[in-house]
């Protein structure tokens, strides 16, 4: 066996480790979540939380990343199957018009905050981007177009580490928050999807509700994704930063196939034992992207991290809580 093959071999198990850690909990909470009535992607949450010292594990964590990373997108992107252009139009243009302004309100607040703390406007830009468009990912996306300088990278790694944890602890409080408002499952569904950081926590925290909010906060949470070229086309041009970087700003790959699929079973292309197995797929897949991100993560992690970086981003994440829900009341409840 060639060093090559056997360096290839040696991945794919390290791959199919973490993988099956990440499938055995999934297993564990779908069990759970169908013998005592609660929501299975909480479990999951939870139960990977609780193997978080096998996060580091390098014969654990590249599968663990993979079930974190790439069946979230496989998932959300096969949510397309069961939703239509319909669907999106009878959420009206309220959630349009609020996402667009609650993501430019986030990060303008972001960067006001960062200088008035005494920080860099930079640093204020990828907080608020992170946390007004898609969390983790929006700050990876922002720190490759951003000036590259001897803190970018603490600085995206705080973010990450930041936003990551506020997400997991929203998915968990948001929805007994938006049921002490009495908002329904719909309206539930769009203060969801326009404040939670990420997309797993999105489609953790909908789901664990209703399908009708999970539907509405991961199509709202998608309007929020796609405007993430915009923003960063505008950080190039604000910044002058018009490198190599400009030509490679595409939408996530993932809500591109989001979007097709949603388009294909809108013109009824889509047999109903196929979209039933595509659905059945994604909720698979999701439930072990949470359970892969609950063994990611570890809220330790926020006590070791600067107090003024923390204040930050939770000021941002509060400022955007406070916003929708000040929309959602004066346009929806």
């Amino acid at each position: 066996m060639s060093a090559t093959l056997r360096q290839r071999t040696g991945q794919a198990t390290r791959v199919l480790r973490g993988l099956g850690l990440a499938l055995t909990i999934a297993a564990a909470a779908a069990f759970l979540g169908a013998h005592y009535g609660a929501p299975a992607m909480l479990f999951a949450l939870l139960i990977g939380m609780a193997f978080n010292f096998l996060a580091e594990e390098s014969h654990i964590r590249p599968g663990v990343d993979f079930a974190a990373s790439t069946c979230l997108r496989l998932g959300v992107a096969l949510l397309g199957v069961r939703l239509t252009w319909s669907d999106f139009a009878a959420l009206g243009p309220v959630p349009v018009i609020a996402v667009i302004g609650l993501v430019a309100l986030t990060i303008g607040v972001g960067v006001a905050l960062a200088r008035l703390m005494g920080q860099n406007a930079r640093l204020g830009l990828l907080t608020g981007g992170s946390v007004a468009i898609c969390g983790a990912s929006a700050a990876l996306a922002l720190a490759s177009v951003l000036p590259r300088d001897g803190r970018l990278e603490r600085d995206t790694l705080f973010t990450v580490v930041a936003v990551t944890t506020l997400s997991t602890i929203a998915m968990v409080a948001y929805p007994l928050l938006f049921a002490a408002l009495s908002a329904t499952d719909a309206q539930t569904g769009m203060l969801i999807g326009a404040t939670i950081h990420d997309v797993a926590q999105v489609v953790g925290a909908g789901y664990s509700v209703s399908q009708e909010a999970g539907d509405t906060a991961v199509m709202v949470k998608l309007m929020r994704v796609a405007l993430l070229p915009v923003v960063l086309i505008a950080v190039i041009v604000a910044t002058a930063n018009g490198r190599a970087e400009s030509g490679r700003i595409r939408l996530p790959w993932f809500l591109v196939a989001f979007i097709v699929l949603a388009i294909v079973n809108s013109l009824g292309l889509i047999p109903a034992p196929v979209a039933e197995t595509a659905e059945t797929a994604s909720r698979i897949l999701l439930i072990t992207a949470i359970a892969a991100l609950g063994v990611k993560t570890a809220l330790k992690q926020m006590a070791d991290l600067g107090g003024g970086y923390i204040v930050l981003v939770v000021a941002e994440t509060a400022i955007l809580l406070g916003m929708a829900i000040v929309i959602a009341k004066l346009f929806l409840l």
